[in-house]
């Protein structure tokens, strides 16, 4: 394909569900195209395939060519920009889920340095490009993506494997059994006191390596984790707001809706009548 281009596929409605495809594409840029400085609302992966750029996260500069990788997270403030003589060409992949965060722990990208260069490059090259193919808005074409999405990050996560990662992925350990803990547990009557025994910690620890990992407390994640799952209970069950309130570990409805209204900016029952509607929120 000859000069610039940009082919690109967004899903426009996003089920809760554990790893979901947002969007997906290739593009061929013109000198200094850029995006940013801004924040996005899901993970994006970017792997260049020729030419050169510039990354910019949290302050921090990155100058990139071709083969080199580069992750942003969710909310943080990034800017990235094609070089003005040889301007880059890359695939990327955004996602999201409940199983996101767990699976970014485990990947060859750091707090420090957010920037990865793939030993096994084609295969990578392929499957971000099958994510692609693949893109649309049937059943199968979901399951599609979100496959090839599984076995490129399961190739990231292979090569991240003999990565020395010392304390950071201690800490990453620790952050990860407790995430599987509240996946397991969270319509269970459980507290940050039991998450952090069943992870083998004291309290202030796991508080500290959730805010070095996720920069967010144990309690917030374990909050906003219950209440995205009573959203998939409101999407997708007959079940009234008394029960999914049950469902996801909150026993005092009142209480359910007070924190879904705050994290959602709406009251359950609004939220529901809005699925009813036919209108994704």
């Amino acid at each position: 394909m000859n000069g610039p281009y940009k082919q690109s596929y967004k899903q426009e409605l996003i089920d809760n569900t554990s790893l979901t495809v947002f969007n997906s594409g290739l593009q061929s840029c013109t000198p200094g195209h850029f995006w940013g400085p801004g924040i996005r609302d899901n993970y994006l992966i970017h792997l260049v395939l020729s030419g050169k750029g510039t990354y910019e996260c949290e302050g921090n500069v990155y100058k990139l060519k071709a083969g080199d990788m580069f992750l942003i997270k969710p909310s943080q403030l990034v800017h990235y920009y094609a070089d003005d003589v040889e301007p880059w060409e890359y695939y990327w992949v955004g996602f999201n889920g409940t199983y996101a965060q767990k699976i970014i722990l485990n990947l060859p990208f750091t707090d420090n340095n957010p920037v990865y260069s793939p030993k096994g490059l084609e295969s990578m090259k392929e499957l971000l490009f099958q994510i692609y193919q693949h893109s649309g808005s049937t059943l199968a074409n979901s399951v599609s993506m979100i496959g090839y999405l599984y076995l490129f990050l399961g190739k990231l996560i292979e090569e991240n494997t003999g990565i020395n990662r010392s304390l950071t992925e201690t800490q990453s350990n620790y952050v990860i059994e407790a995430i599987k803990y509240i996946q397991f547990n969270y319509s269970n009557d459980i507290s940050v006191d039991s998450i952090a025994n069943a992870v083998g910690i004291s309290r202030s620890h796991l508080y500290r390596v959730f805010i070095s990992n996720l920069d967010q407390s144990p309690i917030d994640y374990l909050t906003e984790y219950r209440i995205n799952e009573a959203c998939n209970l409101l999407k997708n069950t007959n079940l009234s707001i008394s029960q999914v309130a049950v469902s996801v570990g909150f026993f005092d409805q009142f209480y359910f809706s007070r924190v879904f209204k705050k994290i959602k900016k709406m009251p359950p029952s609004k939220y529901k009548q809005s699925i009813e509607n036919g209108r994704e929120i």
